[in-house]
């Protein structure tokens, strides 16, 4: 068992192509003892965004704080806290921030976990 703060955790910046203004926290992962998947808190700054990306494995995310759109080829969506996405494997989206910043929790199976 791991209980923590999110606090505690370390945060840090995404670097990839197509990121503008967002920063990372691994909160629980493969090597704290967690068997599947790894959970991830993501704070996108105001009119920031993740890039647009597909990949091979699904995520699950609860948006926690701020507002914002998840984009997909075929709609956009609002986003605001209590909002809960699941993206399946291979579908295209990106997250932008609104003008007060966005946080989501995500997660993903330990193979999708890069960083």
């Amino acid at each position: 068992m791991k209980v923590i703060r999110i606090a505690d955790v370390p945060s840090k910046p995404v670097s990839m192509e197509g990121v503008a203004g967002v920063r990372m926290q691994v909160i629980l992962a493969e090597e704290d003892g967690a068997p599947s998947f790894t959970m991830r808190r993501f704070h996108v700054e105001p009119d920031g965004h993740t890039p647009r990306h597909a990949h091979a494995h699904e995520h699950e995310v609860i948006v926690d704080a701020g507002s914002g759109t998840l984009w997909t080829v075929d709609r956009t969506y609002k986003l605001e806290p209590g909002v809960v996405v699941l993206v399946g494997p291979d579908e295209e989206h990106q997250f932008r921030a609104g003008p007060e910043g966005l946080g989501f929790f995500c997660m993903v199976p330990h193979a999708g976990h890069a960083g």
